[in-house]
């Protein structure tokens, strides 16, 4: 009878005790306490959340902090075309572009303002000025502008020779033409690609990256981790014509090819491109099995054109172009690059093969202009 009694008193005094325990509990004003910098020995604190105000800088950051003022957003418009339905609306293109000299010149893609009117870009702070087209180079898909304003920065061309595989590079760009002066980062996957542009001629020798480079991306700079453009990023590939989907396959034209261009056009006004004055069918090993011809590679003259230097040089209809000047055309050299190797007024071997014989023609070039 006792020890019931004990253990009755022992359960009664744990539960009135809880019971007075929580409502004191209650009767607390409970709040967490934010901490803020200063206050970690503050003993009145409980249950600290604390609020940090680091900086964080890295390398990368630096080099974007120094390169984005020079990178602008490239605006234009399409006008409406005539349809079988009528006029169609007025279209706007965007791409990126990259400032290159105090006088407001920028360098960007020629695909971003090729047909378009009333172009204009947008600066790293949001402003809008006009621009104009100075010149083009519709092969290397590179295009100069010009802006009569005040210039926030000039990005510093880098040499695009030293760069190697695995190297860190960022892209800056303004993807779908709203997220302005984005940034993305990636290595350099391979060097020395080429790009058949489905228009007769290659793209040759350039950047392969990872970095991410998406629709409105073309024209801005590929940069290393010494803040120098070492590309103009110019396309990027989803696959293949088999179905096959593909990632991370950007492509950016050599600082190198731009600096020769930009630099000829800022001298000049334009880029001069050297002129054979031929028609020509690609010849490569399934045309060759094909039509039963003497060799793998070259270039099939369809038609020679009236007082050109390919006349003149006594080029005939039927011959296959297998060389020029130092350029052979094979697997990786298609005629057009080959051509564009040679300078205008430059006086340039041409080898052929003519009934079943190979021959060397001396030709004078003469520049065309676009």
């Amino acid at each position: 009878m006792i020890l019931m009694l004990v253990l009755l008193s022992a359960l009664a005094g744990a539960y009135f005790g809880a019971q007075y325990a929580v409502s004191q509990i209650s009767a607390m004003d409970f709040q967490p306490a934010l901490l803020v910098e200063g206050d970690l020995e503050n003993p009145k604190v409980k249950n600290q959340i604390v609020v940090s105000s680091s900086e964080i800088s890295t390398l990368v950051t630096d080099v974007v902090e120094a390169v984005e003022p020079a990178v602008v957003t490239v605006i234009g418009e399409i006008p409406g075309q005539r349809t079988f339905f009528g006029i169609t609306g007025d279209q706007q293109v965007s791409g990126s572009g990259f400032i290159i000299s105090g006088e407001g010149y920028i360098v960007t893609n020629n695909h971003v303002i090729e047909g378009v009117e009333n172009v204009s870009v947008i600066l790293s702070d949001g402003t809008e000025v006009p621009a104009v087209v100075v010149s083009t180079d519709i092969f290397a898909d590179l295009a100069v502008l010009k802006i009569d304003s005040y210039v926030p920065a000039i990005a510093v061309m880098g040499d695009s020779d030293n760069l190697k595989p695995g190297e860190t590079v960022i892209a800056i760009g303004s993807p779908l033409g709203d997220f302005r002066n984005s940034v993305t980062t990636g290595v350099i996957s391979a060097t020395g690609r080429m790009f058949d542009t489905g228009q007769g001629y290659e793209m040759e020798n350039l950047i392969q990256t990872d970095a991410a480079i998406n629709s409105g991306n073309s024209g801005g700079p590929l940069v290393n981790l010494a803040g120098e453009v070492v590309g103009v990023n110019t396309l990027v590939v989803r696959g293949n014509n088999t179905g096959a989907a593909a990632e991370g396959l950007g492509f950016a034209i050599p600082s190198n090819t731009a600096l020769v261009i930009s630099n000829q056009i800022l001298e000049k006004g334009y880029f001069a491109r050297p002129y054979l004055g031929v028609q020509v069918q690609q010849v490569d090993p399934a045309a060759a099995d094909r039509y039963d011809l003497p060799v793998d590679w070259g270039a099939f003259v369809v038609k020679v054109g009236g007082n050109t230097p390919a006349d003149r040089a006594g080029l005939q209809p039927g011959d296959i172009i297998v060389r020029i000047g130092d350029s052979t055309i094979d697997a990786d050299t298609v005629f057009v690059n080959a051509l564009f190797n040679s300078q205008p007024g430059e006086s340039v071997d041409v080898e052929i093969i003519r009934d079943g014989s190979r021959k060397i023609l001396q030709a004078q070039l003469i520049e065309l202009k676009q």
